[in-house]
């Protein structure tokens, strides 16, 4: 490395994995976990499914940790590797992915309106709960979206690179998925949110 060059976490980590030193990868997943569990558990909701298929991921990444060009962060990588296999997985349980569209979205999509905090609004444990509900209730991609954008903090071009779908869908998925949380929130809580 350059004295001149800035550090790079992410390829000093995957070095140390290529180069087999002891306790490199079991770092990664240390580090990743959380990210991968967020990821796969919120789009298939079913926590065996969920461990089995965040097991599958690191294992993909550690057989292709080789490929990764640092064309973006570590993290959307492996964002992007937990997503594939957790799109793949519901691919073949046949379950819909995300709702049909109804040619009758809002215009509002370029001003989304990031405002919205979803913390902030539901802080109250009761509140929490339903909200994790009715963030269940959502279709697998919009849930993945959601949690990428908000509990991961990714911006619009990180979940693009992660999953593949253009900024204007990745936009679209989150003022749905915002509306339709409000919706069953109002009428669940009897407030507008």
């Amino acid at each position: 490395m350059d004295a001149c060059s800035p550090p790079n976490p992410d390829r000093d980590l995957v070095d140390a994995v290529l180069g087999g030193t002891p306790g490199a990868f079991e770092r990664l997943v240390h580090t990743y976990q959380g990210l991968c569990w967020h990821i796969v558990y919120r789009m298939v909701r079913d926590p065996e499914d969920a461990r089995e298929l965040c097991q599958e991921t690191f294992l993909r990444v550690h057989q292709c940790l080789h490929q990764y060009r640092q064309e973006s962060a570590l993290k959307s990588w492996i964002a992007q590797v937990a997503y594939s296999i957790a799109l793949r997985h519901l691919q073949r349980k046949r379950i819909p992915l995300a709702e049909a569209e109804t040619g009758d979205g809002p215009s509002l999509l370029e001003n989304l309106g990031d405002g919205f905090d979803l913390e902030e609004t539901f802080g109250d444990a009761q509140v929490a709960h339903r909200l994790h509900a009715a963030i269940d209730a959502l279709p697998p991609v919009q849930r993945a979206v959601l949690t990428l954008y908000h509990l991961e903090e990714a911006s619009i071009p990180e979940i693009a690179t992660i999953t593949g779908l253009a900024t204007g869908t990745i936009k679209s998925h989150l003022f749905r998925a915002r509306l339709r949380l409000r919706e069953i929130l109002e009428g669940r809580l009897g407030v507008a949110v």
